[in-house]
């Protein structure tokens, strides 16, 4: 597999703040990765380094291909219009002028307006246009969807899915945990300069500290006095349903006395924490 973004043993200082503490992970080509982190993390700070727009102290960066960057606070003189800015970023990349992108993200007809005149969403599709005026190979978004609609975030989420499709490496910095399960191959997360989880979603969600749901409905009902679960339940709409740390553990505690008591199992739900949850609890443990 080819790299898009390394980064090792990154280190940023403010004086004698340190901001970013030695960190390192890497971005798949053609993978969209997540950085996370509570404000203050050093999630923005990172991006920054990589993009080239702030100095570091230490470490090693390597970025194998051409960079497109949607800063988390974008703006543009607010009398420019939307075909002006256009051709604008068309000449500071020394690029040919290809309206098409325009087209695609739903820009063309209000090619004419100006920016302060736009809307949060088409500001948004504006930026991200930009960002791709020289084809780039890598995105750096920052908050992409950051204030936006559902109907501006589900445009702005299909055309990020297109470009992974192309092979764009795509880096993604967000609050929005719901976007970053949806749309992310591999999340780091940020706390306090470091490092603390790298993997893909799901291996987040199945691991770390929060318990997971089992429910079982049965064709006879099991009994509370049939196990010994300090974190059961009860009955909730004909399933028996318990609070594990173990899902493997209870699991199979439940169907082997099913088994045992030929007791029909008739569905099982399963429900693991979310990736809200478990954010929520690397950001918090500790403090």
């Amino acid at each position: 597999m080819n790299v898009g973004v390394s980064v090792k043993n990154l280190v940023k200082k403010y004086g004698d703040n340190l901001v970013v503490r030695n960190i390192s992970f890497s971005a798949i080509q053609g993978e969209i990765f997540g950085l996370l982190g509570a404000n203050g993390a050093g999630k923005t700070t990172t991006l920054e380094c990589i993009e080239g727009l702030r100095n570091y102290n230490s470490g090693e960066i390597k970025v194998n291909g051409k960079i497109g960057v949607q800063l988390q606070s974008s703006s543009l003189p607010s009398h420019i219009t939307v075909q002006e800015a256009f051709l604008l970023f068309c000449k500071w990349n020394k690029v040919d002028e290809n309206h098409q992108l325009l087209d695609s993200f739903g820009l063309s007809e209000i090619k004419n307006n100006q920016y302060k005149a736009l809307s949060t969403g088409q500001k948004r599709r504006l930026h991200l246009a930009l960002a791709l005026i020289n084809n780039a190979d890598i995105l750096f978004l920052d908050e992409p969807t950051a204030g936006l609609d559902v109907e501006g975030r589900v445009f702005l989420h299909k055309e990020i899915r297109k470009l992974k499709e192309a092979g764009k490496t795509i880096i993604i910095a967000s609050h929005d945990m719901a976007e970053i399960e949806n749309l992310c191959d591999n999340i780091a997360i940020l706390k306090g300069g470091k490092i603390v989880f790298n993997g893909t979603p799901t291996e987040l969600t199945s691991s770390y500290l929060s318990k997971s749901k089992i429910q079982i409905k049965s064709k006879i009902q099991i009994e509370k006095q049939d196990f010994v679960f300090s974190t059961y339940v009860g009955v909730q709409k004909e399933f028996f349903t318990v609070i594990t740390d173990s899902i493997s553990d209870a699991l199979l505690e439940l169907l082997q006395y099913a088994k045992e008591n030929n007791n029909e199992i008739i569905d099982i739900k399963i429900e693991r924490a979310s990736l809200e949850q478990r954010f929520i609890e690397i950001a918090t443990e500790g403090n």
